[in-house]
Parts: C-alpha cells; sequence; structure tokens
C-alpha cells in the first residue's frame, strides 16, 4: 500500500486537524526556512565556488572537493529535514556541518584582508562566528 509522503508529522496537529499551538506553527515555519536557506547555500557553493574556496583554510585539503561535498551535504540536509522519515539524521547532520565549517568562519575573522577587499564588510566576519550556534540552535528547535 502507498502512502503519501508529508513534510510534516501529524502529531502537531489537534485531533480536530487545527494547530494545537503557535509554537507547531512557529516550528513549522522555522522548518520550511531551515530548508530553504541550507539548499540555497548548498547552491551557492556550486555557483559561487571560487568565493567558498577562498573561506577554506589553507591546512586542509582538497578545497575543491571540501566545497562540494559541504554543498552537496547543505543541499541534501535542506531537503532531508522536510521529511519526517529523514529529519532527525538530516538535522544531526547539518548541526555537524555547521560545526565542521566553523573554522572557515574563523579563518575569515583571523585574515580579514582578502576577504574585505573582496567586499565583505569587516565586522560581519566576526559576526559569523556566533552565528554558527545560532544557525545550531535554529537547526535543533526546529527539526530535533
Amino acid at each position: 500500500m502507498l502512502r503519501s509522503v508529508r513534510c510534516f508529522d501529524r502529531s502537531a496537529l489537534a485531533p480536530n486537524g487545527s494547530e494545537r499551538t503557535w509554537e507547531s506553527l512557529g516550528r513549522r515555519v522555522a522548518l520550511i526556512l531551515l530548508a530553504v536557506f541550507f539548499v540555497g547555500a548548498g547552491v551557492g557553493h556550486f555557483v559561487n565556488t571560487e568565493f567558498f574556496v577562498s573561506i577554506v583554510p589553507p591546512y586542509l585539503p582538497a578545497p575543491l572537493a571540501l566545497v562540494y561535498v559541504s554543498g552537496v551535504c547543505e543541499i541534501l540536509g535542506g531537503f532531508g529535514v522536510l521529511l519526517p522519515a529523514t529529519r532527525r539524521t538530516a538535522a544531526i547532520g547539518l548541526i555537524a556541518l555547521l560545526i565542521a565549517v566553523f573554522p572557515a568562519n574563523l579563518h575569515m575573522a583571523l585574515n580579514p584582508d582578502s576577504f574585505v577587499q573582496q567586499g565583505i564588510p569587516y565586522w560581519s566576519l566576526y559576526v559569523r562566528l556566533p552565528f554558527q550556534l545560532v544557525f545550531v540552535g535554529w537547526t535543533w528547535w526546529a527539526a530535533l
């Protein structure tokens, strides 16, 4: 027997089909925005590859491969959080990815000259660092 694939499980609905709380609706919206964010960021790895290669710390091998792998992981994770069957695994993978790419953000903050020359505001190189925690929290709250 085939079942339809739903992006959201029915546990967030009251018996009459209405939302239990505004939090359920908020989580659904956060989940969709999370998916859009990660799929968009992942696509960005293929559209703006040169930039992403430039932020890979020099001590890591194969920067181009790392950019492509992280882009694919972001796209798969973004789509994965929409499906109840893969949501937990995708969310854990995205959180692991956010932790794994933190050295690139740190590299940008510690070596700002070339990034500022590319038009990135100096202050944003430092704001990116705590935002990794925001993204981890967002992923955790929306998908786990």
